[in-house]
This record gives C-alpha cells, structure tokens and sequence, in this order.
C-alpha cells in the first residue's frame, strides 16, 4: 500500500506542478498568479523513487543536523526546472530572491551595481554600472566570478550568486574575478551602496548632429523616461540645436518587461508595425503592435547591439530591423527568446516559466539564434564602450573616436551615410 504524503511532500508537490496552469504572460517580472496545492491524486508513479531517496536520507544520512527540508525541496525544484534546458530564463526564485530579483527592476537597489549573467556555466559581469560602487572597486565588463567572499560559486544557479554579491549599503563583499584576457584571478572588496538606475539616458555627440540614447534594461519606467527623453530631443531640435539622427545603445541591454518593451517599439514604429509574435507549445499565434502616437518615428536611426543584448532587448532589435526602421551595429545578440509567466507560490517563493517563445515580426525564431547585426563589428569585453557618462565628461568627438570602440565608431559612420552628412571621421593613428 503506497504511503500517504506528508505535509511537507504535498506542499514540494504543490510547488513542483505549478506549471500546469495558466495565466497572464509577462517576461522578466516576478509578479503573477497565485497558484493552488495540487491534490495527492495528482502526484505521478514515477514520484515514488524521489520519496524513496527523501526517507533514506532523513533516516540515514549522517550529518542529520545538515538536512535542511526547504533547501532540499529547492534544490529538487531547480534539478527538475534544468531538464527543461531554457537555461538563465525559466528559474525558480526563493522568497528572498524573487525580492530582489524585483527590487533590480524598479529603479533602484542595495548592492555593488553591476549587471551579470550565466553562461555555459560561469557567472560573467556584463557591465558594471557607470558610477557604482563596483566600477570603484575595478569590476570590469567581461569579468568570470569565481568566489564570493572566499566561497566557490561554481556550480550554483545564478540567482543564488546574486544574493551572496548583494547586501545592504555600507557593508562590504570579497568577490574573486578572472579579467578578460587574463590569467590569474584577483580579490576584489567592493562596499556595497544603494544603486539607483536611469534606465534611459541621452545626450548629444559633441561636434554633430546626432542624438545618442541609452535603454539599459526595461525596467519599470522605461517607457516613460523614453517618451520624457524624446520630448528634450524634439525641444532641443525646436530650440535651434537641430538633432539629424539617433544613436540607440542596447548594448548588454538584459532584458525587462515586456510591456516597456511594447511601449518603446511604438515610440519608433509606425502605428500598426508588427513588434513580435508569441507562439505557445500548441503553436497558436499571437501578434503584438504598434500602437498610439511615437515621438521618435521620423528621424534616422542605428542601433548597437552587442552579446549582452538579451530577452526584450532583443524584441526591440529585432522590430526595429525587420520593419525597415533602424540599422542593426554590432554582434549577434544572447539568443534568449522565452516570453515567462511568473507563478507565485504559497511560501512567496516565484517560478518564473517560459511558456511561449517569441518570433521577431517575420516569424524568426530569435531562441538560442539571437538577432544578427547588418553589420557586424566584434569588439572584445575589456574595451571601454562610449556611453551617455563618457559623452557626458566632455570629451571631443576625437577623443571619442581613439577610445576604440569600433562599434560606436561604425554606427556613427553608418548614422552619417543614412543622413548623407558628408565627411566621415577617421581614428588618428
């Protein structure tokens, strides 16, 4: 006669089979449906040998002291959730990461300021952010994480190691980091602070007529602080100072809502522009578009993607390309192309579930592919990248032209070809 679950087996069954049930698409938030215990009935045959290896180890593993039933089920949770293969998108949040995981996406947070990804196994710092106590401390894009204060990381998920690098401001965190194109790792103490996030940012480049535009995730306000964005570029052009083209920087862009997403597409796309398609596991289709009044529908446009381009990041790539709208510079993007529903569970704990995948406005498969630049400039993870601080520091458009980023130099050449505004600028030797 099978033995009947305890509590603690039907709230791991309850966490386990969220996936079966539906509601509201979204992709990078951790708000969402609350979903309901599973009955026992529903536990399928096959279950009987993980409840096999849960009684040997409660009755006979040696360090009884070290059994830890919520980290035991977690674990569980994220074995099962890596067979699905939708590395670094479907993931399993404990209560207090779903808290921060939140917290990155509303503007601000207490932490070293940097933004990081997982890939192929190792935890990579995408870039740290400009002004961060991370950027003080000498984190630099590309950096591998190795070792949070003095512990191995290897191995672990990656929401995981962001807990152990975040913390409160004013406390401090030892992070062990192998530079790009370096060999030997070093320590690193960064004190943590309270990071507050623009996520839109623009500026004029000095000695044109361009306007450069930063999106450097989608988070909460993004579409707002894009429209207030515009609005300065169109009095600024009104004002006297005319602006002639856009330079958007989505480079190592990770991603965000996808609402924002939608509500940055229509700043650019005519009304009625297809942004992207969803196509779910029974391969029904659904369409999003353009929709209202955008600002920035008129002027030219080039856009820099880059590796670290990832999830809407990529949505926005890839409608601005396929519509005719911009000019793609830079590297295929991350490829990551799983729109989530977020499933809030009983114990405030969160799976996020890839449950569609997108499809760029002709029907591209953007998942594990990425979006492909029109003209492809590869640039290694160590050179500094012109963004709205450097620009911001004063610097000459010379200046901005020797610091060798080779991608922003293209798109700046490609920005002028649209516009045909004549002499090209050239790198002095």
């Amino acid at each position: 006669m099978q033995k009947k679950p305890s509590a603690l087996r039907r709230l791991l069954i309850t966490t386990v089979f969220v996936f079966s049930l539906g509601g509201a698409f979204t992709l990078g938030t951790v708000t969402g449906m609350t979903v309901q215990p599973a009955r026992a009935a529903d536990e399928p045959a096959g279950f009987a040998i993980f409840w096999e290896v849960w009684d040997l180890v409660n009755r006979h593993f040696v360090d009884q002291d070290l059994i830890d039933p919520t980290k035991m089920t977690y674990g569980a949770i994220n074995g099962m959730l890596a067979t699905l293969g939708d590395e670094n998108h479907t993931v399993f949040f404990s209560p207090d990461e779903a808290e921060q995981q939140a917290s990155s996406l509303e503007g601000s947070f207490e932490g070293i300021g940097a933004f990081v990804g997982q890939e192929e196994g190792q935890f990579r710092i995408i870039a740290p952010i400009h002004g961060s106590p991370a950027e003080a401390a000498g984190i630099l894009a590309g950096d591998i994480v190795l070792a949070v204060n003095g512990e191995d990381i290897t191995g672990l998920p990656e929401w995981e190691i962001i807990s152990r690098i975040r913390g409160p401001a004013d406390t401090q965190v030892t992070i062990t980091v192998l530079h790009p194109e370096e060999t030997e790792p070093v320590d690193i103490t960064v004190t943590r602070g309270k990071i507050e996030i623009d996520s839109v940012t623009w500026t004029r480049i000095p000695e044109t007529d361009f306007a450069y535009l930063q999106i450097s995730q989608f988070a909460a306000d993004t579409g707002n602080e894009l429209q207030d964005a515009l609005r300065a570029i169109q009095r600024e052009s009104e004002s006297g100072a005319p602006v002639a083209g856009i330079l958007l920087d989505l480079r190592n862009n990770p991603g965000g809502y996808l609402a924002q997403a939608l509500r940055v597409n229509s700043q650019f796309l005519e009304r009625g522009s297809v942004i992207l398609h969803e196509r779910d596991a029974v391969g029904d289709l659904r369409t999003y578009k353009s929709v209202g009044s955008g600002l920035g529908r008129t002027l030219p446009l080039v856009v820099l993607i880059n590796e670290g381009t990832a999830s809407a990041g990529e949505i926005t790539a890839g409608a601005l390309q396929e519509n005719g709208r911009a000019r793609l510079i830079g590297e295929t993007t991350t490829g990551t192309g799983t729109v989530l529903q977020p499933f809030t569970l009983s114990d405030g704990s969160v799976l996020r579930l890839g449950v569609t995948n997108w499809l760029t406005p002709d029907q591209n498969l953007i998942k594990n592919i990425g979006v492909k630049p029109d003209i492809e400039v590869a640039q290694e993870a160590s050179v500094e990248m012109v963004d709205s601080f450097t620009l911001e520091d004063g610097a000459t458009l010379q200046e901005l032209v020797q610091q060798g980023d080779e991608q922003f130099n293209t798109a700046l050449e490609e920005l002028r070809r649209l516009i045909g505004a004549g002499d090209t600028v050239q790198a002095v030797e």
